[in-house]
């Protein structure tokens, strides 16, 4: 699989990463399936080319990092570890204190004596100077708890409030070809030698063509809630034509709706990597196969033509 530098002093890393929220088990997914198959998607990692993982503490309270760190087993050397730490009330909080005992708490979740990148999950809204957050992040590098630092959906003045202080090496945010409201600011970070990783490059499932009109998600599903509405809610009918209307295209091609959406995300300006995440090891194959995929010009501009009607933003 093709790598790439995350961003101007980042690690390599392979254009295609594992997500690993939906292996949290948290209600937004709906029922879990069982942790042996979790285990199996979070292992295929090692045979079909991706070297990286992304979690969080607030995935499943913590659950998601402990069974990243059951998968990786003695392969840590093999595979580089991401995280976050979000802020109160749903995450430890973004005071300096706060951020260095989750970071610390993390470590011990994943079994392991460094974070490849650690992360700010989104922005704080209780009075937290990000100023101080920042620079605890900073404080983490330096003691050589966490290797790099970034931030998650972020906007360009909090970014470079960051910057203002210490580099951010990369940017988590959504993006997909049915949403793409912050192409302007993933342009703009590439541009500052901030990698980007997107995230939702499938817009939740919605490009994989497995969702329809008649597809009911389990009670508490994310998908369902006001938050997804863009995609999900008043924007639900028009995201499902736009998939109709790629689906030739990915037939023509010979590869599936799943890979022909990870190939053209990962060929857009200012974009890294992408993160696709799992529960089924077969699905994580297949997803590290769209690593290997070139889009000519001439496909890339049809697929500009069909998403440019239904991307928001």
């Amino acid at each position: 699989m093709r790598r790439r530098r995350l961003g101007s002093h980042g690690p390599e890393m392979s254009v295609i990463g594992f997500g690993a929220w939906e292996a949290g088990g948290g209600s937004e997914w709906g029922t879990a399936p069982p942790e042996e198959q979790t285990l199996k998607a979070i292992t295929a990692v090692f045979d079909c080319g991706i070297d990286w993982i992304d979690t969080a503490e607030v995935y499943g309270d913590g659950r998601s990092e402990e069974l990243v760190a059951r998968a990786v087993g003695g392969r840590r050397d093999e595979i580089l570890i991401l995280s976050k730490v979000a802020p109160v009330s749903e995450g430890s909080g973004f005071r300096p204190e706060q951020v260095r005992s989750a970071c610390e708490r993390s470590l011990r979740r994943l079994r392991t004596d460094r974070i490849d990148l650690y992360q700010l999950h989104w922005p704080d809204e209780t009075g937290v100077p990000l100023e101080d957050t920042w620079g605890a992040m900073a404080s983490l590098a330096d003691d050589g708890l966490v290797r790099h630092i970034g931030v998650s959906n972020f906007d360009r003045p909090l970014i470079e409030r960051c910057e203002a202080i210490r580099h951010v090496d990369s940017l988590q945010q959504e993006f997909s070809m049915l949403q793409q409201r912050d192409r302007e600011l993933i342009g703009w970070c590439g541009d500052q030698g901030i990698g980007v990783l997107s995230y939702g490059p499938l817009a939740f499932g919605l490009l994989t063509g497995a969702i329809t009109a008649e597809t009911v998600f389990a009670e508490g599903d994310f998908r369902t809630d006001g938050e997804s509405d863009a995609l999900f809610g008043s924007g639900f009918e028009t995201s499902l034509a736009s998939v109709e209307r790629l689906r030739p295209i990915a037939e023509r091609l010979g590869i599936s709706l799943a890979q022909l959406a990870l190939a053209w995300n990962v060929h857009q300006p200012g974009v890294t990597v992408a993160i696709a995440g799992s529960r089924n090891p077969e699905h994580v194959r297949s997803n590290a196969a769209a690593g290997d995929l070139e889009l000519d010009d001439a496909t890339r501009s049809e697929l500009d033509a069909v998403v440019s009607q239904a991307a928001p933003g």
